[in-house]
């Protein structure tokens, strides 16, 4: 790393989720199938949980994991291509 500058971008994108009214019974049954056990927030918006969900305000991307156009832009803050 002799002679090279090192930067770091931090930043934060927020979303906001809206749950619908989950009766016991969808909730139980949610939980059945496994799917919540390995999740943040127990519930995965791309699978099965998405029936759990009224709405997002934000950025979906951000729900699942990352939020990608917010990434491809400081990657290209950082003189860093987005395709190869």
């Amino acid at each position: 790393m002799d002679g090279e500058t090192r930067r770091v971008l931090e930043d934060s994108v927020g979303t906001e989720v809206i749950f619908g009214v989950l009766p016991n019974a969808v909730i139980d049954a949610y939980v059945a199938t496994g799917e919540p056990v390995d999740k943040a927030g127990a519930y995965g918006i791309q699978e099965r949980g998405s029936v759990l969900v009224e709405g997002i305000t934000g950025d979906y991307f951000n729900v699942v994991g990352l939020p990608i156009y917010r990434l491809s832009r400081m990657l290209l803050e950082l003189g860093l291509p987005l395709f190869r």
